[in-house]
């Protein structure tokens, strides 16, 4: 893989859901050593720090469910303001926070591939769609709104508006929790939805190298936004959203590897790590490893545990 500057950008949100805990995600994923298994690949790491939101007027919203919204605007215009520059100068690492940090980081991409006249893709790897909107959810949690505000879809006001990404660009890939609403809206607005049974019956491989040859074909640019519920919760349980049946360890290093070697990936999320709900920072140590493959390791990296 070509060496890259991977700009961590640390995104202490905990305001896009009601159960506290993701303000220490940033923090975990440098205390399990991202920064050094980058480095140990080659890459380039500036770390940013931790971002605070910017400070704005009280918005309110017409559904009463919402909760945390004034906050996470000014999280996401941090956060976009941030992944704006950073993507001008590398490889941006936003490093969650819960999923609502993804209101700015695909913000912030998306105004780079309008300046540059390519297109944006999102690979969301996840449970859920998280294609609500302020007036269609009803838990009134905002790390559920991000790929409804990146398509463009009513009912955001009091975000800035941001450049649209088409349906046709957005690929789930490991969804087993999708409410009615959200199924109305994912076969309406046409991003592909790969959920769990599908990967059980034909595999991880195909629908990610399809949904791959697509971007490359189109000259895309590729955000990847990687949810800690898309693993399993017996892997990975420092998640206040889990749902059983999710990705093997196997299947993500192989999805992991697959965006590696296609060399499109331009910006990555790391989000919804709770360590609140950790095993002695075994969660943390998970998504470092799958952050290392995305970027070059390979099992021949590894040291062999003999037992």
């Amino acid at each position: 893989m070509e060496k890259q500057t991977c700009h961590l950008i640390g995104a202490p949100v905990d305001c896009g859901k009601a159960r506290r805990g993701c303000v220490m995600g940033p923090d975990a994923f440098r205390v399990a050593g991202l920064d050094l298994a980058l480095k140990d690949l080659g890459h380039e790491v500036e770390d940013w720090g931790n971002l605070a939101p910017q400070i704005g007027p009280e918005v309110t919203s017409s559904n009463p469910a919402v909760h945390g919204l004034t906050e996470t605007i000014g999280w996401s215009a941090a956060i976009r303001e941030a992944g704006h520059a950073a993507v001008k100068k590398g490889t941006p690492v936003f490093l969650g926070g819960d999923h609502a940090i993804s209101l700015g980081s695909v913000a912030g991409i998306a105004d780079y591939a309008q300046e540059v006249g390519r297109p944006l893709f999102l690979l969301w790897l996840d449970a859920h769609t998280d294609i609500h909107t302020l007036n269609t959810t009803t838990t009134g949690n905002l790390h559920g709104t991000p790929v409804a505000y990146a398509m463009g879809l009513d009912g955001f006001e009091g975000f800035a508006p941001m450049p649209k990404v088409p349906g046709a660009h957005i690929c789930y890939i490991g969804l087993r929790s999708v409410d009615p609403e959200e199924r109305k809206a994912v076969a309406e607005h046409g991003p592909k939805a790969i959920d769990m049974r599908y990967i059980d019956e034909h595999g991880i491989a195909k629908p990610l190298g399809d949904f791959l040859r697509k971007v490359a074909a189109m000259n895309g640019l590729l955000h990847v936004s990687l949810d800690v519920d898309f693993l399993d919760p017996s892997i990975a349980p420092a998640v206040g959203t889990t749902v059983p049946g999710g990705a093997t360890i196997r299947e993500a290093h192989l999805a992991m590897e697959m965006i590696c070697d296609s060399g499109l990936m331009t910006s990555l999320d790391l989000v919804e790590l709770n360590p609140f709900l950790d095993d002695r920072g075994r969660t943390a140590e998970v998504m470092v490893d799958l952050t290392a493959s995305l970027f070059g390791r390979r099992v021949f990296d590894r040291d062999t545990v003999r037992i």
